[in-house]
């Protein structure tokens, strides 16, 4: 069935083209040429495109196509049979037709092909030429825009003259002048005419302030006649005061001295004089310990204009080099002796400095000389300390009292270490110098503290700093209790790590009743430790990984022993003690070593030590914290090497014996022990 329907498709294609032919035949007897059969030919072809749709020629193709494969297929399976080659060749026929047909829809695919190109290119150069036709109304818009703003930019030279207000004009004008039956109709006329006023008040002008500068002379040489007298009359001042002296020195009144001072004051930098006369007020209102004094040379202060800038911009061009050599006539200078030259002038001192001497009432004192920096505009701080013979020396203390350390973190943060001023940053790096840090031994610590005490505070919306009476007085009373605070607490602090050293723990009188009378426990060792040392302890990791500890804190190293049991505690303390409470890290070798890794009694005293000072500290006598944590750790260690011998099950004299009474050894499923000594009673008990 299959075959006879393709058969019949076949004869179909076949009886279709004979008609086409016999068509095209009857166009080939309408000509007798061969060129006009062609040219008929290709003109049909052409026609046929146009009257035919394009998707009619794809289902042909595709028709075509299906047909070419299903002849292929018989012709394979008639070969495959052996069928006669009459029929084979009836199918070969009928392929071939198929393959004229592709032929044709293959012309007619390149016809339409060359006609859309046509079309387009035919677009195209319309579209060039409306794009020419716009491009030459745009610059011709360009053009006439430009000649537009050339004409309203047009200023003539009266337009820069400011006049008068209309109103004003008509006001104060005269009639002559302003006219206002035809000026205010017409704008020239009304231009001209405010011109013309204009020039006369401006004459009017002239004349009066040639008549001030007039009535000024006479006022300059009554002011000079005056200053002349006055000056005569200041030699005999003078022999006045002098005079006085005597009478001055008797009542232990100096006004000569406060006089020279306050002159002096005048010449200092804004921030130092609101320093001087800030302490000086606090002094005379508050606190007669303090001294206040202005020291340098004040000559050169006198040259110097503190208002502005010292140092001019640095510039290592080779033309500026050889412009100073034409006019020094000198050696080129070296890169180093650049270097230096800039270091100098950005690290330039004013010659005028502030000196505050503390005195105490122990007798030592603390002595501070504030330093302005005129390039960088800030504050700086030498330190010295003068002790009492009386105070003790530690040598494992010995750098408490250092100029460098005492007075670190006085306010929370305020290391010293870099300039307050964001801009001196900067500065520095312009100058090609390294940081603020490296100058600080040269020229003193700038603290923040002393920055307020000058009405300095730096803040980085602030392009301009100008020196404020009220931050100078906001902060001064509270920095002088800080400074003193901070010598009275660093002389007790030593004086507790001398007793240390000997083997000793203090307990002021007052929290005597706070411990047991007997501790059998004895510091055998104290000493100064360093930040590498804390930190490379097994049970001292976590307080580094937490940064509860820092680089810049204290450190120390204490070892108590009870027979043959030994205990190492590390003591951290920060630069506020004791503010700030010192914390203290334990290990116990007894048997073996014991930490609060491993140990949870252990855990327990130093809990009993960092957590609950609180029980040691009094508001009058807080100095001595470290004396009191000390002597808790000692009871401490008697109350856990006494439970941890009487727990054990060795027979025998024991070596630690029971020395402390208390109710239960261990409580609750932690097993803590009696840690807390109840003064009321004498016995330990639980928290």
């Amino acid at each position: 069935m299959e075959k006879a329907s393709k058969e019949e498709k076949t004869e179909k294609r076949k009886r279709s083209i004979k008609k086409e032919s016999n068509e095209q035949k009857r166009i080939k007897q309408d000509t007798s040429k061969e060129s006009k059969i062609s040219s008929s030919l290709f003109y049909s072809e052409e026609t046929e495109v146009e009257a035919r749709a394009p998707e009619k020629d794809v289902e042909i193709f595709k028709s075509t196509c299906s047909d070419i494969r299903e002849t292929m297929l018989d012709i394979k399976s008639l070969k495959d049979k052996k069928a006669p080659l009459d029929e084979i060749d009836k199918k070969r026929v009928s392929v071939t037709v198929d393959f004229i047909n592709l032929k044709k829809l293959n012309r007619l695919a390149h016809m339409r092909c060359k006609k859309v190109r046509e079309h387009t290119n035919e677009a195209k150069q319309r579209i060039d030429q409306y794009h020419l036709q716009l491009q030459n109304l745009l610059y011709e818009t360009m053009h006439l825009e430009k000649e537009i703003t050339k004409c309203l930019e047009f200023k003539s030279k009266d337009e820069e003259i400011e006049l008068v207000t209309l109103k004003e004009f008509y006001d104060a004008a005269p009639a002559d002048i302003s006219r206002p039956e035809s000026t205010k109709t017409d704008p020239h006329q009304q231009r001209l005419a405010r011109l013309g006023w204009e020039l006369e008040q401006r004459k009017q002008l002239a004349k009066k302030l040639k008549d001030s500068k007039q009535s000024k002379e006479g006022l300059a040489q009554e002011i000079k006649n005056k200053q002349e007298y006055l000056e005569n009359l200041q030699p005999k001042l003078k022999t006045v005061l002098e005079a006085t002296k005597p009478v001055q020195e008797y009542l232990d009144m100096p006004f000569d001295q406060i006089r020279e001072q306050q002159e002096t004051a005048r010449h200092l930098p804004p921030a130092l004089y609101v320093l001087y006369m800030q302490i000086s007020a606090y002094r005379q209102a508050c606190d007669k310990g303090l001294q206040i004094s202005i020291i340098g040379d004040l000559q050169a202060a006198k040259a110097i204009k503190s208002s502005a800038k010292v140092v001019e911009e640095d510039s290592d061009s080779d033309q500026e080099d050889q412009e100073h050599a034409k006019k020094s006539k000198r050696r080129r200078k070296t890169v180093d002796s650049r270097v230096q030259e800039r270091k100098q002038r950005a690290l330039k001192k004013h010659p005028l400095t502030v000196k505050l001497d503390i005195n105490c009432k122990d007798g030592n004192s603390l002595h501070l000389t504030f330093h302005f920096l005129l390039t960088l505009e800030i504050i700086t701080v030498n330190v010295s300390l003068s002790l009492a013979e009386s105070n003790a020396s530690s040598v494992s203390g010995s750098d408490l009292l250092a100029p460098e350390s005492i007075l670190t973190d006085l306010y929370p943060g305020d290391h010293g270490n870099t300039s307050p001023n964001p801009a001196n940053h900067y500065e520095l790096r312009k100058l090609g110098l390294k940081d603020f840090t490296s100058y600080i031994s040269e020229v003193g610590w700038p603290y923040l503290w002393a920055q307020w005490l000058g009405g300095l505070q730096f803040l980085e919306n602030n392009a301009v700093n100008t020196p404020d009476e009220n931050v100078s007085f906001a902060h001064m009373q509270e920095t002088i209790r800080r400074l003193k605070h901070r010598v009275r607490s660093r002389l007790c602090l030593m004086k507790q790590t001398a007793a240390f050293e000997t083997g000793n723990v203090v307990v002021n009188p007052e929290y005597q009743g706070l411990f047991p009378s007997k501790i059998v426990s004895r510091l055998t060792s104290w000493k100064r430790s360093t930040f590498e040392d804390f930190s490379s302890l097994p049970n001292t990791q976590t307080l580094v990984a937490d940064d509860i500890v820092e680089k810049s804190d204290i450190f120390f190293t204490a070892v108590i022993e009870r027979g043959s049991a030994k205990m190492t505690a590390q003591v951290v303390m920060t630069h506020d003690y004791p503010k700030v409470a010192p914390m203290f890290a334990v290990s116990v070798l007894w048997q073996h070593e014991r930490s609060a890794v491993n140990d949870e009694h252990v855990k327990e005293m130093e809990e009993e030590v960092n957590v609950h000072h609180e029980e040691l500290m009094k508001s009058k006598s807080c100095d001595t914290i470290l004396s009191n944590q000390m002597q808790r750790l000692l009871m401490c260690f008697d109350i856990y090497l006494e439970t941890e011998a009487a727990g054990s099950e060795e027979e025998g004299p024991r070596e630690i014996s029971k020395e402390k009474i208390y109710n239960r050894m261990l409580r609750g499923p932690s097993r803590s022990k009696p840690f807390q000594y109840c003064p009321d009673i004498g016995i330990f008990t639980h928290r």
